[in-house]
């Protein structure tokens, strides 16, 4: 089953979401919403989505790049773009900092922002620490759209430009 994508001007994308408790996080209704979040980002088709996006203000996203959404891109382009299959991640609660001084622009779009696209600069590598689904804290060191997308999270970044669990949709900042 899909959810309803909230678009840009609700105000749930302008509040800044609330973290999960674990129970919360372990809890067969946050299961049944992952895998409702997964079908609605299959169906769009998009590469991440992040729960204020389906109207619910909790620090939860569901992220992944399926090979069908890359094999007609070159290789070049997927080498300029950072670009490969990333399998499907939960990501929850997330902690995400910029790692060294290195910038890089990219084009993002955002689910909740349809028909609109922009070229953002960000950090070239984000640190990030969250939990999974199996409510284990997890740290990761990332690059490319993995990237990305966790960075457009961060309410540090310099222009934040997808929805994330808990800030503003990208449209705000442009």
């Amino acid at each position: 089953m899909t959810l309803q994508l909230v678009q840009a001007g609700d105000p749930v994308l302008r509040k800044v979401a609330r973290p999960m408790s674990v129970d919360e996080i372990r809890s067969a209704s946050t299961k049944h919403l992952i895998e409702q979040m997964r079908d609605t980002m299959r169906a769009a088709p998009g590469v991440g989505l992040a729960a204020p996006q389906i109207g619910e203000s909790i620090q939860l996203a569901v992220m992944e790049d399926r090979i069908d959404y890359i094999k007609d891109i070159s290789s070049e382009q997927l080498a300029e773009r950072q670009r490969s299959p990333v399998d499907f991640h939960v990501i929850i609660n997330p902690k995400i900092s910029i790692v060294g001084e290195t910038t890089v622009d990219f084009f993002e779009g955002c689910l909740s922002v349809a028909g609109f696209a922009a070229v953002v600069r960000r950090g070239a590598r984000v640190r990030v620490e969250m939990f999974e689904r199996a409510s284990r804290t997890n740290h990761n060191n990332c690059a490319g759209l993995v990237r990305t997308y966790l960075a457009a999270r961060d309410r540090s970044s310099e222009r934040n430009a997808l929805h994330r669990p808990n800030a503003d949709a990208f449209i705000y900042y442009h």
